[in-house]
């Protein structure tokens, strides 16, 4: 089938702590799908309490507390050059603005994902612009989703200037994140017919790839209570979004042919790295602002992210999002099976 061509935390920056095979947790829990459900003829709405539920239309602003600042504005323990024994020698202060360029850097990539990528496809879907037959409540739903994401890139962008402003310590991000190099990169390489799969699949890959940061920072007491509402907040959302493209894929895996399903799926790896490898340019700047040497950074880096660590998080991470490409027989190609092996995804 033809796809119109209207489709437009870094996360790999988590590659390595201790919480990230511990997923779902919570809310999460219940966003994944069973066979039964992913079999069942008939949508069944994630979002049948949204207007109750979503963050967008039942939560306050979040604010950094004027009284006496937290001990972090990110979890140490989650950021993996944290825990090198060159940075925990750092003089506070530095540690510090060390952990707040993390939040920076994650907050941004939420507002950019959400807004530049995520919404523009899910205008495609709630617009009935791509080509696809889908039931009439799957595309109001994809209005809800469209508000909860740009909610998300809000909040993020706010706590951003709140957390600038409350610290001192001015966001030193690119104009664009790494993640979106990548992903035209991949745009580029494929071929005009596959082209408009590139953005649609690149959003199901993201949407269904559970963050166990999400799961774990909210219970960290140490963080800014800020901080932890807003990804508690994110949270409880994308556990809808998450079990939404799990229909979603299997929708779009029954109306296309047998040759686009499996350019899809041979996308598939390609997209994962987009989003899960770690922009080690933008660690090694953190790391030279805190005032280390060239060679230690480059110390830092090599070993908090040896290709073994990185491959074995990408498998981790990805085991979920996997099992719905198997039960789709996506993974009954050996070509297909041979790309996710090589990607390390089984």
């Amino acid at each position: 089938m033809e796809i119109i061509d209207r489709m437009c935390g870094t996360i790999g920056m988590f590659i390595g702590c201790p919480a990230a095979a511990v997923c779902p947790k919570r809310e999460l829990a219940g966003a994944l799908l069973d066979d039964e459900e992913l079999a069942a003829a008939d949508y069944r709405s994630p979002f049948r309490s949204w207007y109750e539920k979503s963050t967008v239309r039942s939560q306050p602003r979040r604010m950094l507390s004027a009284g006496k600042p937290a001990p972090h504005f990110f979890s140490p323990d989650l950021v993996p050059v944290a825990r090198h024994s060159l940075v925990r020698a750092l003089p506070p202060a530095q540690f510090r603005n060390l952990l707040v360029q993390h939040l920076y850097r994650y907050l941004d990539f939420t507002a950019r994902l959400e807004h530049v990528v995520v919404n523009r496809t899910v205008l495609g879907i709630a617009h009935d612009t791509l080509g696809l037959r889908l039931p009439e409540p799957m595309r109001l739903d994809a209005f809800k989703i469209y508000c909860d994401e740009a909610y998300h890139a809000l909040f993020s962008a706010d706590l951003i200037i709140q957390v600038r402003d409350a610290t001192g310590v001015r966001p030193a991000l690119p104009r664009e994140p790494f993640f979106l190099h990548r992903l035209a990169a991949v745009r580029q390489d494929a071929d005009e017919r596959t082209r408009p799969l590139v953005d649609l699949m690149f959003v199901i890959i993201s949407e269904t790839l559970i963050s166990a940061t999400l799961a774990e920072v909210p219970d960290d007491p140490e963080v800014a209570g800020a901080v932890r509402e807003v990804l508690r907040d994110h949270l409880g959302d994308e556990g809808r979004h998450h079990r939404y493209f799990a229909l979603f894929l299997r929708q779009l895996w029954g109306q296309l042919d047998a040759g686009d399903r499996r350019a899809a799926a041979l996308l598939v790896p390609a997209l994962v790295d987009c989003f899960l490898r770690p922009d080690e340019a933008a660690v090694h700047g953190d790391l030279r602002a805190t005032g280390l040497s060239p060679a230690d950074c480059e110390q830092v880096v090599a070993e908090v992210f040896p290709p073994d660590l990185v491959r074995d998080y990408t498998w981790s991470t990805t085991r979920q999002m996997v099992r719905y490409f198997a039960r789709l027989g996506a993974l009954d190609d050996p070509e297909v099976e041979a790309v996710f092996a090589a990607g390390g995804l089984v």
